[in-house]
């Protein structure tokens, strides 16, 4: 019983890791707006997570077990959040013009993960992008690369 308990310990501890990925990091900003990205049209897909673990772990140099973690950041201040706008706050303060597109490019690839763009999704990009300053052009290309990637349209 007491190893139970002591194996459930150390791996909650090992799991949560706090202060790994902090308020302010551009990291958890920008997973917590993918992860919004995800839930934006209610449902999100066994598609989805797994392509944003992949984008994680890929655009940010993170292991697999790093990502998941970061994901589970990001989903709690995604639902402390009051809105999307400090991510974007962040994200506008640390990220340069090359930056800010390649978080366009990770949002489309989040929304298309499923092989479509739901509304809800595509608004949420182009506020995003919109607030970010990333030209429509740029935007309107992100969205059709990943369409192409993704079998949507």
């Amino acid at each position: 019983m007491f190893e139970l308990l002591r194996q459930l310990k150390t791996a909650l501890s090992e799991r949560a890791r706090p202060g790994e990925f902090e308020d302010g990091d551009d990291r958890l900003a920008a997973a917590a707006l993918l992860v919004h990205v995800a839930n934006a049209d209610g449902v999100r897909t066994t598609a989805e997570s797994a392509r944003l673990l992949d984008v994680l772990s890929t655009r940010f140099g993170l292991d697999r077990d790093r990502s998941a973690r970061l994901v589970d950041a990001a989903i709690r201040r995604d639902k402390e959040a009051i809105d999307y706008n400090e991510f974007v706050d962040v994200l506008k303060r640390s990220l340069d013009t090359d930056g800010r597109l390649r978080l366009i490019e990770m949002m489309f690839e989040i929304a298309y993960a499923d092989g479509a763009l739901h509304e809800f999704e595509g608004d949420l990009v182009a506020r995003v992008a919109e607030l970010l300053e990333v030209p429509e052009a740029d935007v309107a290309t992100s969205r059709r690369l990943a369409a192409a990637a993704g079998g949507g349209a």
